[in-house]
């Protein structure tokens, strides 16, 4: 009897706890298709949006400042926001214990990337460089000479990072070294490759920079915000919270944004005029043909509701469509693919992941944006200023007054005999 009432006991026992270990245990929430919360759903989603929204003014203020303030500026936050995204990118793959065994193996990562910086911006800036210190005999040919030999001081410059390399191979490391020196290489080619064509955009005309910049944040602000209210159906399993009503609301809203704001932006001359050396006053030249509007009469219907006769449009804006085109349907795929890195980055700005998944999209719409500008608006064939860039950065300055000399001959000549 005692031993049936001790098996009772210990039964009862049992069950109390389980009951007990059943009540602490957390029931866990249905799975979603897309492998998380839709935001539409999500309980804290004003906070994050709070936050979202209090870091979007700052940077959208910070960046307007930058921007009123010309093309070195806006060139040299480029330059800073690539040092951030290569530090970003280094530490990716780092290691903390096989870095303590390899003194000045990050040294050797940064030497390749400025390195990279004197290349692609040595061949990038040079005729501006060479314009603004015409003045100057000794500095201009000084510069001349050192944008002569830029490439192989930046090949040489190269050749002893991977000296450096293959000298700082220990054993039973080699390949932590070698992958972090491939991830290096990536690195350089996603970083400035894709960068450098941001800069010759600037150089070309701030509208060029600008108009794709904006147009990737408002795709960016009104996909969070309808996906906000209204995202019920997920896009993407990558990006949990991307969902096709946000995708299709903004690519609407950026479409309509590319086509009034290349009106607005395209009526400034400091922002549609190439900057052809490195000053900081601002531009005036002629805009033209595409900045210059064309006057549409609106049909008869249209005119009795509202109380215009004819619209102004640039021809620019009809670039802009496919700006925008592109900007909502192709440039968030490079959000997409930061996606995949995003956990390994720790959250550089509040409620926006790191500085490089910010700007994933960003570098896509510039290679676009250079891309569309040379094989659609930039007319082909040689210039004058083709020619005058050949001849200030190739030729001596005694050669350039000989130059000078030989044409005013010809031309005299030619002139005798007509």
């Amino acid at each position: 009897m005692e031993k049936e009432n001790n098996i009772a006991f210990s039964s009862a026992a049992t069950t109390r706890v389980r009951q007990r270990k059943r009540s602490n245990e957390v029931i866990p929430e249905p799975i979603k298709a897309n492998g998380g919360t839709l935001l539409v759903d999500d309980r804290n989603k004003y906070k994050s949006m709070w936050i979202r929204t209090y870091s979007t003014v700052w940077m959208i203020g910070g960046f307007a400042l930058i921007v009123y303030m010309g093309h070195l500026y806006i060139t040299a936050m480029v330059v800073v926001i690539q040092i951030f995204m290569a530090r970003e990118l280094f530490n990716l793959l780092r290691k903390a214990h096989e870095d303590k065994h390899l003194p000045g193996f990050r040294l050797l990562n940064w030497h390749f990337f400025f390195t990279a910086m004197l290349f692609v911006y040595g061949r990038l800036l040079s005729q501006p460089l060479i314009n603004s210190v015409t003045p100057d005999k000794f500095l201009y040919q000084f510069l001349s000479s050192l944008i002569k030999y830029q490439m192989a001081i930046c090949y040489f410059l190269y050749i002893a990072g991977f000296m450096w390399f293959i000298l700082t191979l220990k054993k039973n490391m080699y390949k932590y070294q070698f992958r972090q020196y491939a991830w290096t290489h990536m690195i350089l080619i996603v970083v400035f490759t894709q960068s450098s064509f941001t800069v010759a955009n600037i150089f070309e005309g701030i509208f060029w920079f600008l108009l794709p910049a904006l147009l990737i944040v408002i795709n960016d602000i009104f996909a969070y915000i309808v996906g906000f209210f209204f995202g019920k159906t997920p896009l993407i399993k990558l990006s949990p919270k991307k969902t096709w009503e946000g995708f299709i609301g903004a690519s609407v809203t950026t479409m309509i944004s590319a086509f009034v704001l290349a009106n607005i932006l395209g009526r400034f001359q400091w922002l549609t005029c190439p900057r052809k050396d490195l000053s900081t006053g601002w531009l005036q030249c002629d805009p033209g043909p595409l900045f210059k509007p064309e006057y549409y009469t609106l049909p008869g219907w249209i005119r009795q509701l509202f109380p215009w006769k004819e619209i102004s449009i640039l021809p620019v804006q009809w670039h802009a469509l496919c700006l925008g085109l592109f900007a909502s349907i192709i440039a968030p795929f490079g959000g997409f693919f930061a996606s995949g890195f995003k956990r390994a980055f720790k959250s550089s700005i509040p409620g926006h992941g790191g500085i490089t998944d910010r700007m994933d999209c960003q570098m896509v719409m510039a290679v676009f944006a250079y891309i569309y500008h040379q094989s659609f608006i930039v007319r082909q064939g040689i210039s004058v200023e083709m020619i005058l860039d050949l001849i200030l950065t190739n030729l001596t300055f005694e050669e350039q007054q000989t130059l000078l000399l030989k044409l005013g001959q010809i031309l005299q000549e030619r002139l005798q005999h007509s």
